[in-house]
């Protein structure tokens, strides 16, 4: 199958698609953001970096402790040398720098409540700048875990007016991070009551920035014209720097996948969302492209699927999609032309001319977001319920890497088997059959029957459910509250949602995901036009076709390395040093048994 271009590109245009593609490869050009002479000329009140030092204090010595504790996240110390000061002799900096101190007792304890209630006390005109400074930063922090993205984004905003200029670029970046997590309908309701020019101006470019490559190549100089000397302008957010030349495209691409053995209906839901996105984006204006689909389980070998689509003159390559073939492809180092595979791998890739970008679906990046998720929430104690097996230690792993980062504490983690020990590891985790084991040591003291309602273990605040299906998901949920801890909040991974509204999803009722914005709605007329091309088995894996093309459209984004940030309908994607898109997704809850964006 082929999708013919109407117009072919001019040779030399073709040399700069290859510079370009190439250049986005193996070692990612610095950020343009990373030099801070142009980007410190465009804000209204710089300071120095003696602006937001601490006011002196005699009791110096005291908070630096208190600090260096909390840095460990250890509460009790820093609690115990704030308790030790003496309170007659506390200046107003002093107990302001005092009351910054013990909201972050609070959140390191997990009272993100009573955190806010004090750095919102903190925000007075008469408050000295650098703890001002500090403040504000760690409202931020908080605004965001507690998914407060546009708040938090807000705020950024006036901290930017005060910032040292070495603090700017990661505050611009974590800004911009907030506006592209934030709904579009927030981000479209914030422009029409923006009084604010600054901010309002961040607010336009958000708008913006998921326009397709051609719209934007014009989008972003108009919006330079409107907003000069704007904090965002120079350079442009998010990789948009690179966007602002007219759109550059590789004249053909080769979208090789398997389509006629075992993977084949996965290969063609792949293909079935590219393509979708291909037409959508031509007709939007986007430069035509010839896209030849190869069917791969027509060759020996990744690497002859490859060759062939480069001797048919691909100038860039989608696929492959089996893990075992994106190993094989990674360990050649004669790779012509760029790759954007299909599936993540461990193992590093061989160096080339060309870069391989992995691009999937990989559940441990949903891992640690359920930990930042619960985190945000004031969870700090968590029992992890999941699978025996290599998918489980992969989840575990990354959830208790991030979660441990946090200051996150993991009490137990049990593994299961299959259906017929769900039970016994719920009650297990729970400390439940500790609970039994006394009442029986009791019972046969005191040689009398005895009233007994098991108890489960005081600890925990959080369960994470790393359940591999909906169906095991369905079972092991309503084990907890069975078992005494129905009110725990429970998190788990998108494995645990079938892709569409099922009335036996009332069992999960409650229960915090993460989930591709493609299944929350986003981008409604790319997928009607699939309605009915695959089983809801599939859906994800159109986006993740869908996201493909994304990716292609925007690939001179990419030599921003790893500040490049594109919105994608598999979630919000960035680029680790690997050259493997990293993505975020938005959280959803059943209510009922309907999940629900948050």
């Amino acid at each position: 199958m082929t999708v013919k271009q109407s117009q072919f590109l001019h040779p030399a245009v073709l040399a700069l698609i290859a510079l370009l593609l190439q250049g986005c490869g193996s070692a990612p050009q610095q950020d343009k953001s990373a030099g801070t002479s142009t980007t410190q000329s465009t804000f209204k009140n710089q300071t120095s970096e003696t602006n937001v030092q601490l006011p002196p204090s005699q009791f110096h010595p005291q908070f630096a402790e208190a600090d260096e504790a909390l840095r460990q996240l250890d509460w009790m110390t820093a609690s115990t040398v704030l308790a030790l000061l003496d309170e007659e002799a506390l200046t107003r900096n002093d107990r302001d720098y005092r009351d910054y101190l013990l909201a972050r007792i609070d959140y390191v304890r997990g009272d993100q409540v009573q955190a806010s209630t004090r750095l919102k006390a903190l925000d007075r005109p008469e408050v000295a700048l650098g703890i001002a400074y500090r403040s504000y930063n760690f409202q931020r922090h908080l605004l965001s875990l507690q998914r407060a993205y546009l708040d938090s984004a807000r705020l950024g905003v006036r901290i930017m007016e005060i910032a040292p200029a070495k603090d700017l670029p990661g505050l611009k970046r974590s800004l911009w991070h907030d506006l592209q997590r934030s709904p579009e309908s927030e981000i479209a309701q914030a422009r029409s009551s923006a009084a604010d020019p600054t901010w309002l101006g961040w607010l336009e470019l958000a708008n913006i920035a998921n326009e397709n490559a051609t719209t934007l190549s014009t989008a972003l100089p108009r919006w330079q014209i409107n907003y000069p000397g704007h904090p965002a302008a120079s350079p442009l957010p998010g990789g948009l720097e690179y966007m602002l030349e007219p759109a550059v495209t590789p004249q053909q691409v080769a979208l090789v996948l398997p389509l006629s053995g075992r993977l084949a209906p996965a290969g063609k839901a792949i293909r079935d969302g590219y393509l979708a996105h291909y037409f959508t984006a031509r007709d939007k204006g986007d430069a035509p492209t010839e896209v030849k689909v190869i069917d791969s389980d027509l060759y020996g070998s990744a690497t002859e699927a490859y060759t062939a689509a480069v001797q048919q003159g691909a100038q860039l390559v989608v696929g492959p999609l089996s893990k075992a073939s994106v190993a094989e492809l990674a360990k050649q180092t004669n790779r012509v032309v760029p790759t954007i595979a299909l599936n993540r791998i461990d193992q590093p890739v061989a160096t080339s001319t060309t870069a391989l970008v992995q691009l999937s679906l990989a559940p441990a990046d949903e891992a640690r977001q359920l930990a930042h998720l619960a985190f945000g929430d004031g969870g700090r104690r968590a029992l992890v319920l999941r699978p025996a097996g290599r998918w489980g230690d992969e989840m575990e792993s990354a959830l208790d890497e991030q979660w441990r980062a946090l200051g996150g504490t993991t009490t137990q983690v049990i593994s299961y088997t299959g259906k017929d020990d769900y039970s016994s590891s719920v009650k297990s985790g729970l400390g439940i059959e500790a609970s039994e084991q006394r009442r029986r040591k009791l019972r046969d003291m005191l040689a009398i029957n005895l009233e007994f309602t098991p108890r489960r273990r005081a600890d925990l605040d959080t369960v994470f459910m790393l359940s591999r299906t909906p169906e095991e998901a369905r079972a092991i949920k309503p084990l907890l509250a069975f078992h005494y801890a129905g009110a725990l909040p429970v998190y788990a991974s998108s494995s645990a949602y079938g892709a569409r509204d099922d009335s036996r999803n009332q069992d999960l009722n409650g229960t915090t995901i993460v989930e591709l914005p493609w299944l929350l709605g986003s981008n409604p007329a790319l997928q009607q036009s699939l309605v009915g091309a695959n089983s809801d088995y599939y859906t994800r894996l159109n986006a993740l076709g869908a996201d493909a093309y994304l990716l292609q459209s925007r690939l001179v984004q990419l030599q921003a390395g790893p500040d490049a940030l594109i919105r994608g309908d598999t979630g919000l994607l960035t680029m680790n040093s690997q050259l493997q898109i990293v993505r975020e997704l938005p959280p959803a809850r059943f209510d009922g048994d309907r999940l629900k964006s948050l």
